[in-house]
């Protein structure tokens, strides 16, 4: 049985190993190829992701790793072969962002028991920002050295605050948004849209196009020990360990109910 709490350090170093390697390549000129998708890679989501996958490995051997770019080679165990408890890693969450070098990416690692995300850590190095959380015992948010506790909040009078995607988004999302009586609406890349609503400046992000369990598992633990919560678009939890480790069914992120 692994506790969250006290793996959680160990996980934060790991991390800032790999952001160290990601700013290293951020401050050069990335090398872009393109995967089978069409999607972007770099040189720095590779050697992030050695460090993040060798590291996990290292560290809790008895644990599955899921990591976007070896399941990109078909390196990765299916989703039903990891059993309850996985490691999902996404090096370079925001890759767009990355090559464009407006510094709205992200690390990702995050760990699945039983469907749902219990440990999670994201990075945004080139804003010098970190957030953890671990289930039952809240979330944080460390800058400049100094950590400090977070928590979502609930909706305020005025309406909602909603983030939004800079590089996607759908008709039908504006259209939850519009329903839901939003206030404003605020940029960003990345899993930093759970994040802001974890530190309680925003309430609301819908995702409704296919997205990766790697993309959301870290930064969905971030917002459930902040408070907050992921749903599918029927309002079911959203969980983990589906069919190829797609969200295919969207999801909605919110902050603190009530």
């Amino acid at each position: 049985m692994i506790a969250p709490a006290l793996l959680l350090p160990k996980i934060v170093a790991l991390v800032d190993e790999a952001a160290a390697v990601v700013m290293e390549h951020y401050r050069g000129d990335p090398t872009v190829a393109e995967k089978a998708d069409a999607s972007p890679v770099t040189a720095a989501d590779e050697a992030a992701e050695r460090v993040l996958a060798e590291g996990l490995r290292a560290l809790t051997p008895e644990v599955p790793v899921v990591a976007e770019e070896e399941r990109a080679r078909g390196a990765s165990p299916e989703p039903d072969a990891v059993g309850e408890l996985f490691w999902l890693v996404d090096p370079l969450d925001g890759t767009k962002e990355f090559i464009k070098k407006n510094g709205e990416f992200t690390l990702n690692v995050g760990l699945i028991q039983a469907g749902r995300p219990i440990l999670g850590v994201v990075a945004a190095p080139a804003v010098d920002a970190l957030w953890t959380g671990a289930a039952g015992h809240g979330a944080s948010l460390r800058t400049a050295g100094e950590a400090r506790a977070i928590a979502a909040r609930g909706v305020p009078a005025s309406g909602p605050v909603a983030m939004v995607s800079r590089s996607h988004g759908t008709p039908e999302e504006e259209e939850l948004l519009a329903a839901e009586g939003t206030a404003e609406r605020r940029k960003a890349g990345s899993s930093l849209k759970f994040c802001r609503i974890a530190e309680g400046m925003a309430d609301i992000y819908p995702r409704f196009g296919r997205t990766m369990e790697w993309d959301t598992a870290a930064a969905h633990a971030v917002l459930a020990a902040a408070g907050g919560r992921v749903t599918t678009r029927a309002g079911a939890p959203l969980v983990y360990g589906k069919p190829d480790f797609a969200n295919d069914a969207g999801f909605v992120a919110r902050g603190r109910a009530g």
